[in-house]
């Protein structure tokens, strides 16, 4: 008798260690799914916006989000995978450098919005941590928005803060290219040239803006010296919206161990990606695969610095098992088969996300005497034919005023200087 009783003694210990219903009434999938209830899933990054551009060229009204198909995100996806709080990416292509990449993401930026006027009832736009909790109690997706490579700002600290005013929340600071002023993840393969050792005078100011505002970085795509000197710099925790372990994947777009610690000792969060290159370094992959990677954050850094950062409709391979949104629930499973503890899933589902936007919150908040960053990047940094140098200083020597760097400008130099030379001769 006594024996038994130990017994039950030890099996209802056993089980509220694991999380697990004392009476075994509650299954895996039904814990998944009342953690979710519980909790709200925020991912870090989903790119059906550009899936607007690519396929509608952003004519929403063509578009039923209730009934589209070819897509990783519709509507009845979204709520079968119990998604409560998504970071909409406005992206645009590093092509776009140079030329016309603010007047397209701001584009991005207002089919996101189009897409919560159209979907009042799904939908909800969310610019703060509490707005996300409003959506939640409500039954609807936040949606907020990220902004997805520096380019898209034109080396500008002004427009940085109007797209603040839009309702973007974070800038990763590169896509797949250098900025004039940091340094992508291609640098670590070698494929594109180092630039800046980094960031360059004017990143680490565009930074210290960022804090100000109280926008999040998001240090996915870029060098890993661009991520130890934004650790270095940053008054607020930093984000990783899309990436994965390198220990687990060697590709230079994951977070190697050393930054992983980092970030838990600046109390930011990294989103795993699903991205099969990603997750295995090939071009299949699974649930489990993607699981490997939470545990190995977790092991190295706590599970407080972990998210969901899924990458749908960004990319062209996602795990078996995790085929599109409405598959959340199903790594969640995942997660408690492996013995996570409920504490430690839900930090994972948003909890984490939460903290961190409340600290960038405040540190914004503490900076409200701060006056505007408002030093413009060198003009030899972003000089090109396709921008105009209004507001510059023009240089002088002995001759006189020189003729602005404009591509007029530029054209009656080279005949002028042809006219000379021929003169000479």
């Amino acid at each position: 008798m006594l024996a038994r009783g130990l017994s039950c003694v030890f099996a209802v210990a056993l089980g509220l260690a694991l999380g697990l219903s004392v009476t075994g009434a509650e299954t895996l999938t039904e814990r998944a799914l009342r953690l979710m209830a519980e909790t709200p899933l925020i991912d870090g990054h989903n790119d059906l916006p550009w899936q607007m551009r690519k396929q509608f060229n952003n004519q929403l009204n063509l578009v039923d989000l209730k009934v589209l198909e070819g897509t990783h995100t519709n509507i009845p996806k979204i709520k079968k995978g119990r998604l409560a709080a998504q970071f909409w990416a406005a992206y645009v292509p590093c092509e776009t450098q140079y030329k016309d990449a603010v007047r397209q993401t701001l584009e991005q930026i207002d089919v996101i919005h189009r897409m919560c006027s159209k979907y009042p009832d799904n939908f909800m736009f969310a610019t703060s941590s509490e707005d996300i909790m409003t959506a939640f109690n409500q039954s609807k997706t936040a949606s907020l928005i990220g902004v997805e490579g520096g380019h898209s700002i034109d080396s500008s600290l002004g427009t940085l803060r109007t797209m603040y005013q839009l309702g973007v929340r974070y800038l990763t600071l590169t896509h797949s290219c250098n900025t004039p002023w940091a340094d992508n993840w291609l640098v670590d393969t070698g494929s594109d040239p180092i630039e800046h050792n980094g960031l360059s005078p004017f990143g680490k100011s565009l930074i210290k803006e960022m804090n100000r505002i109280g926008m999040l970085i998001d240090l996915a795509h870029v060098s890993e010296a661009v991520m130890n000197q934004v650790l270095d710099i940053s008054k607020a925790p930093v984000i990783f919206s899309h990436s994965s372990a390198y220990a687990v994947c060697a590709h230079k777009r994951n977070v190697p161990d050393s930054v992983l610690r980092r970030v838990q000792e600046k109390q930011g969060i990294v989103m795993v990606n699903f991205y099969n290159d990603y997750v295995t370094c090939s071009k299949t992959a699974n649930i489990s695969d993607v699981a490997d990677h939470f545990d190995h954050i977790k092991k190295v850094a706590g599970s407080s610095i972990i998210g969901f950062g899924g990458d749908y409709d960004g990319v062209t391979r996602v795990p078996q098992g995790l085929e599109d949104v409405s598959k959340y629930p199903a790594l969640v499973e995942e997660l408690l088969r492996r013995g996570w503890m409920d504490s430690e899933v839900k930090d994972a589902l948003g909890g984490n996300l939460l903290r961190v936007f409340k600290k960038v919150e405040e540190v914004r908040d503490g900076l409200k005497s701060e006056l505007p960053g408002d030093t413009p990047i060198p003009l030899d940094e972003v000089e090109n034919p396709c921008r105009t140098d209004y507001g510059y200083p023009t240089p002088t020597d002995d001759a006189g005023p020189r003729l602005a760097h404009t591509p007029s400008a530029l054209v009656l130099s080279l005949l002028l200087l042809t006219a000379l030379l021929a003169k000479s001769v």
